[in-house]
């Protein structure tokens, strides 16, 4: 993976196509670094209130909410979830199930099969090395199956348990319309994000840029005319919308 300095050398957060009203690609990495806080703090101000879309209560909910997640709306995750909990109330209840007796409360989620097999696997080994409890280290939680490194970090972020910027569809376009990043691999997305932000404002910049792409930069037809940090954006990539106001 390429080194944070090689990224900044080869301006990595610059745009490396640019939209309509784009600053130039070149920019230095402090002043991008300003930016991305400046950007962070907007947002933040303009959704004070942003949290996981997920519902969840517990450790072992949140997970299997998150690996369910995976290719699915959150909306329709939350339709299945209250059934499945209720059914599987702990890890133990998974552990000692067959992936089969899951079906039927995520049968309407896509890939339940393979998710299914997942949860019951992962619930296994939590068992077995875990105690019951989903492990609060990155390493543990992707020696799991169905945990990758975004799964990972997501359960981190909302465990409190670690810091980490997981980096899903929005995050990753919202990163790249604001020069943030060129890269559309999720790992280096994330290398570049963690260099712009101090380690403390990870959780929250996943959250808030997680709902801007949700609300206003939407992949289609982003509403840059409403957005927040318009001022602050290049729009990389962003054709066929009106020019953003300007502000100070």
């Amino acid at each position: 993976m390429r080194s944070v300095a090689t990224r900044e050398r080869r301006g990595a957060g610059g745009p490396a196509t640019r939209g309509r009203g784009s600053r130039p690609a070149a920019e230095a990495p402090e002043a991008r670094r300003e930016r991305a806080r400046r950007a962070i703090d907007r947002l933040e101000r303009a959704m004070p209130d942003v949290r996981i879309a997920l519902h969840f209560g517990s450790d072992i909910e949140l997970l299997v909410s998150v690996i369910l997640s995976a290719q699915c709306t959150d909306a329709r995750v939350n339709e299945a979830t209250p059934a499945l909990f209720a059914a599987f109330p702990s890890a133990a209840a998974y552990a000692r199930s067959r992936p089969e007796d899951l079906w039927p409360y995520i049968r309407r989620l896509g890939l339940f099969r393979n998710k299914a097999r997942s949860i019951v696997a992962a619930m296994q080994a939590i068992e077995r090395e875990h105690q019951g409890r989903v492990p609060r280290t990155r390493e543990g939680l992707e020696a799991l199956r169905g945990v990758g490194r975004k799964t990972a970090g997501v359960v981190l972020v909302h465990l409190g348990a670690g810091h980490a910027f997981p980096v899903d569809t929005h995050v990753g376009r919202v990163a790249r319309r604001l020069g943030f990043t060129r890269a559309t691999d999720p790992d280096e997305v994330e290398e570049d994000l963690r260099a712009l932000l101090p380690e403390a404002r990870w959780a929250i910049a996943h959250q808030l840029m997680v709902w801007h792409g949700r609300r206003a930069c939407q992949a289609r037809k982003p509403r840059c005319e409403t957005c927040p940090i318009a001022h602050l954006c290049p729009r990389v990539g962003v054709t066929g919308t009106p020019s953003p106001p300007r502000k100070a």
